[in-house]
């Protein structure tokens, strides 16, 4: 202990860039940040780190006070500790990514938490550098999306390949082909098709799918053949 007492000692916090999916557009969680500076501006869900939590733990319950959701997929991805990333006192941020089924939690978080859900694309500004963790978990999310099955997470249990399609093209920035998307899909595998269709958009209706988990773990690289422009930058 003796040899830290001359060391700086510095504040550790907690960001969580939370991801949602409605089925139409990715979309991001935000907050009134509600403490000087920048209070009142939109701000990443965040708090600092308890004397006797670890990273994680500060995640989850900061995850949970500010929003109620609890048991959902959490994932640590980077720290930032740019000096003056805060205008008051040097803190460093460890960032983590979290991914939800908007329909799931929608009326409990819009009724109870004031929480409110942006697409990515169309944020309002950010304060500090959450701007800078937002783009670098985009990042983050699109390559693990490539290679592990994280993306199931933002769908119900049961969904259609349109759904499935526009959320790997909203999380890659790209369009793709339906026939081809579709035809390279069913051929994975990967998916279970239901007997109950969505009729919501059309008489005809599209098929409902859940997730074959066992062949998923099995066979996930088939997921890199859907899109060979996959954008793994990170």
């Amino acid at each position: 202990m003796i040899e830290y007492a001359s060391q700086p000692h510095y504040l550790v916090a907690v960001d969580c860039i939370v991801f949602g999916f409605d089925g139409e557009s990715l979309k991001l969680l935000l907050v009134k940040r509600g403490l000087e500076p920048e209070i009142n501006k939109w701000s990443l869900i965040g708090g600092f780190v308890g004397p006797e939590e670890s990273t994680d733990d500060a995640a989850n319950r900061v995850l949970k006070k500010n929003t109620g959701l609890d048991g959902i997929y959490l994932e640590q991805f980077k720290v930032y500790g740019q000096p003056n990333r805060d205008p008051i006192e040097r803190i460093l941020s460890v960032a983590y990514f979290a991914l939800i089924d908007i329909n799931k939690y929608s009326a409990q978080l819009n009724n109870d938490f004031q929480a409110e859900w942006f697409p990515v694309n169309e944020k309002p500004e950010l304060i500090f550098d959450h701007n800078t963790m937002v783009s670098d978990a985009r990042k983050r999310l699109r390559y693990k999306a490539a290679l592990h099955p994280i993306l199931f997470e933002l769908l119900p249990k049961k969904f259609t390949l349109p759904q499935l399609q526009t959320l790997f093209e909203e999380v890659n920035d790209t369009k793709m082909d339906t026939g081809n998307f579709n035809r390279k899909m069913n051929s994975t595998g990967l998916l279970v098709r239901l007997d109950e269709k969505d009729k919501s958009s059309s008489k005809k209706g599209a098929y409902y799918f859940k997730l074959n988990h066992k062949k998923y773990r099995s066979d996930f690289h088939l997921v890199l053949n859907l899109m060979p422009n996959l954008r793994l930058d990170i």
